[in-house]
């Protein structure tokens, strides 16, 4: 039965590959709707794998192109498919894989919503005066906020950190990043400082803490989950920025643009980033290169 191969396909992501659940639930959802749309293409439930080709594989995309979906979100698609085809093709089940010459859509190039430089410096002297009469919890959010800007962590990364994964006197922080991998990160001075501040006032409200408990804990001293943490952040984000629709992520891109624009080179963002692929990097030179064409259109006497 064609769902029976997925589920080995899903076991094997998350006990050989390792991927999180958040991603296997991620490839699960994808494929699903690969599986549901072949169910309707072949008009029965007893097809197998290996009835489908490149053809089919591409009126699966039209498919996907008529519900009107983000050209993005078929390229994912597309890619959970030809990875399973693969592995279907490893183990001796399909003849070939046949969606590994489908091409995906090409990506329109969206350049990521970033705090500038001004917005990012009023945003933490507003955290650091509302965190002087906010308590051990004002003392959290301005340690969060600056950790996520010192380090440009994704947000599942700095929801898994644990109090051991700090390194005060190296100024560094162990990260898990995507696919589990591991990576080092440098951490500002005013960062440390602010952690050291959170650390001291949550042990005078909660105890002491351990180098196994949480890093960033809620009242009740559980983990914040990361929807707790999406408020926190966009709520700073939403009292300084001038452009609207910026998130979590945003702290990150500014990370990297500012980095850019400070003199660092791509292969030193690449690495502080976690990015598998310098090409996903790039984007922030894109960035960079808008912002010195919008400069030149209001400057240049004679634009």
């Amino acid at each position: 039965m064609p769902k029976s191969e997925l589920q080995l396909y899903l076991r094997q992501l998350e006990d050989e590959r390792q991927l999180s659940r958040h991603t296997v639930a991620a490839y699960s959802r994808d494929l699903a709707d690969l599986h549901e749309f072949l169910d309707s293409y072949f008009g029965t439930s007893s097809w197998s794998w290996g009835d489908v080709d490149r053809l089919t594989v591409r009126a699966f995309l039209s498919h996907l192109t008529l519900l009107a979906l983000k050209r993005r979100s078929i390229a994912r698609k597309l890619s959970a498919a030809r990875s399973f085809f693969h592995f279907l093709s490893r183990e001796g089940l399909i003849a070939g894989n046949p969606a590994r010459h489908v091409r995906a859509p090409r990506q329109g190039r969206v350049l990521p919503g970033y705090l500038s430089q001004r917005e990012m410096s009023r945003l933490f002297d507003m955290v650091g005066s509302l965190s002087a009469d906010g308590g051990w919890r004002g003392h959290r959010d301005q340690a969060l906020m600056e950790l996520l800007y010192s380090c440009g962590l994704r947000l599942s990364e700095v929801h898994g950190l644990d109090f051991s994964d700090l390194e005060f006197e190296g100024r560094r922080v162990r990260v898990e990043g995507k696919g589990r991998k591991e990576r080092i990160v440098p951490v500002g001075r005013r960062a440390l400082l602010a952690l050291e501040t959170y650390r001291r006032e949550r042990e005078r409200e909660h105890g002491a803490v351990g180098p196994a408990d949480p890093l960033f804990v809620s009242d009740r001293g559980a983990r914040l989950s990361r929807r707790q943490i999406q408020r926190i952040v966009t709520r700073f984000i939403a009292l300084v920025a001038e452009e609207g629709g910026l998130s979590t992520h945003s702290v990150r891109h500014s990370f990297a643009t500012h980095l850019l624009d400070g003199g660092a080179d791509l292969m030193a963002i690449k690495e502080l980033l976690g990015h598998a692929s310098l090409s996903t990097t790039q984007m922030y030179a894109h960035t960079s290169r808008e912002r010195l064409r919008q400069v030149y259109e209001v400057a240049h006497p004679r634009r």
